[in-house]
C-alpha cells in the first residue's frame, strides 16, 4: 500500500504507518505496534538530557504536519537520518535541549488542530517562526510540559492533568476533560503525563502505552473518547507508561 505524510500533526485520517518512539519501549509495545503494520524510527539517548527524559520524541522534535520536522540541533546524527530517509525535511531549530528545565522544553509543543499549546517564552524561536508562518493559533501556557501533559483526541479535543491548560483550551473553545494527575509511570521519576503515554495509530484509535483502565478516571477518560468517535487500544499490559508520546508521521493511502 501507498503511504503518505500525516498533514495534521498527531492526527491522521487513516491507518497509520510510520510512528516514532521511545527507544526504550519493550518488547510487548514493539511487536504490537509491529502487529498492526506499522513501522517504527526508535529515538537513541540523549546525554544532554536527564535519565527519564533522554529518549522522549516529544522533546526532541516537532513535528509541523506534512513532512516537515524541527528538530533540536543536538540530536544524534543517527536519528536525523533515520527521518531524512523517510523523505522529511528537516529544519533546524535555535536552541540546544539541555537536562535543566525549561531548556529541555523548547520542542515540547502541543499542536491540536489549528492550535499549538506552548509556553511561548521557553519554546524556539524557528518552530514559533514555523508555526506562525502557518497561521497556527498560538495559546501560551505556564506548563512547558505541554506536549507531554496533553493528550489529543481531535482537532477540538484534549484529556489532561494540568489545570491551567485545561482552563486555558476551554477559553479557546476546546473541549477538555481535566483528569487527576499521576497514577503513570515514568522511570525514576514520581509520575508521568497522559499525553506522554499515547497516540494515534488510525484516525479513530487512541493507542496508550500500558492499561488505560489502569487510571482511576478510566470512566470518564473512556466516555469522553466515545464522544468523540473515538476507540481505544492498549499496546501493552500493566500501569500506563510515559514514553514521550507515539507520534504519527506516514499513513496508508488508498489512492
Amino acid at each position: 500500500m501507498k503511504e503518505r505524510f500525516i498533514q495534521t500533526p498527531n492526527l491522521p485520517k487513516g491507518g497509520v504507518s510510520l510512528v516514532v518512539c521511545d527507544g526504550r519501549i519493550n518488547n510487548e509495545i514493539e511487536d504490537n505496534i509491529k502487529k498492526l503494520g506499522i513501522r517504527i524510527i526508535k529515538t537513541n539517548r540523549q546525554s544532554s538530557l536527564y535519565e527519564a527524559v533522554s529518549y522522549h520524541p516529544d522533546i526532541q522534535f516537532h513535528h509541523l504536519g506534512d513532512n516537515k520536522i524541527v528538530i533540536a540541533p543536538n540530536i544524534d546524527d543517527k536519528f536525523y537520518y533515520a527521518l531524512e530517509q523517510e523523505g522529511f525535511e528537516i529544519i533546524i531549530g535555535k536552541k540546544y535541549i539541555n537536562s535543566k528545565y525549561p531548556e529541555d522544553v523548547p520542542y515540547n509543543v502541543a499542536r491540536i488542530g489549528n492550535f499549538a499549546v506552548l509556553n511561548i517564552k521557553y519554546t524556539d524561536e524557528i518552530l514559533l517562526d514555523e508555526l506562525i508562518k502557518r497561521n497556527v493559533k498560538l495559546i501560551d501556557v505556564k506548563q512547558g510540559y505541554a506536549k507531554c501533559s496533553i493528550c489529543i483526541v481531535s482537532e477540538n479535543a484534549i484529556i489532561t492533568s494540568d489545570r491551567g491548560i485545561h482552563k486555558k483550551a476551554i477559553l479557546n473553545s476546546i473541549h477538555s476533560l481535566l483528569i487527576n494527575p499521576g497514577h503513570i509511570e515514568l522511570f525514576e521519576l514520581n509520575y508521568g503525563f497522559i499525553g506522554g503515554c499515547s497516540g494515534f495509530i488510525s484516525k479513530d484509535v487512541l493507542s496508550f502505552y500500558g492499561r488505560i483502565e489502569s487510571h482511576p478516571d478510566f470512566y470518564a477518560i473512556s466516555q469522553f473518547l466515545n464522544k468523540f468517535e473515538k476507540k481505544y487500544q492498549n499496546l501493552s499490559k500493566g500501569n500506563l507508561i510515559d514514553y514521550g508520546t507515539l507520534i504519527p508521521l506516514k499513513e496508508y493511502s488508498i489512492m
